[in-house]
């Protein structure tokens, strides 16, 4: 049986392991979609001490499956940053859930609209909850998307 998961908001000790756990889904799940210099300049963009700085203008939560770090997402005022399912646990709702505690928050902040800069390999993912793609960035060799839903009390 599947252990059940809890996601909360992100404390200060869980930076190493949110740092750890982007860190392996990039390097292992983006790896087939960017080059190598995309994903290490990338990567360095989330050691511990980023993350905790990110704590500090960010609402950011942490998946826990069996008290080990399984998803993270954070809320950066009417976008969605840093979502992430660790590769080992993706593919079993767990990204679902994450955005869903996310899209909640955001309508209890009286958020109507949500945009993501996505990547190439999460923009099917973020198309099956029901976002739309609104534009190509390209920031060097780096392609994101970005998307957009509108929510309301039926998003979650």
């Amino acid at each position: 049986m599947m252990d059940e998961i809890e996601i909360r908001r992100a404390i200060a000790s869980d930076a190493p392991l949110i740092s750890e756990l982007v860190t392996n889904t990039i390097r292992i799940s983006n790896s087939a979609d960017y080059p190598a210099s995309v994903i290490e300049r990338v990567i360095g963009n989330f050691s511990a001490d980023a993350i905790l700085k990110l704590m500090d203008s960010r609402i950011v939560w942490i998946a826990l499956q069996g008290g080990e770090p399984v998803g993270t997402a954070s809320l950066d005022g009417d976008t969605v940053r840093t979502v992430f399912v660790s590769p080992t646990a993706q593919r079993r709702g767990i990204g679902r859930r994450v955005m869903q505690t996310v899209e909640a928050a955001a309508f209890a902040n009286g958020i109507k609209a949500l945009q993501v800069p996505a990547s190439l390999t999460a923009r099917n993912f973020y198309a099956r909850l029901g976002y739309s793609e609104v534009r190509e960035v390209l920031f060097g060799e780096e392609l994101t998307v970005v998307m957009e839903k509108q929510i309301d009390r039926a998003s979650f």
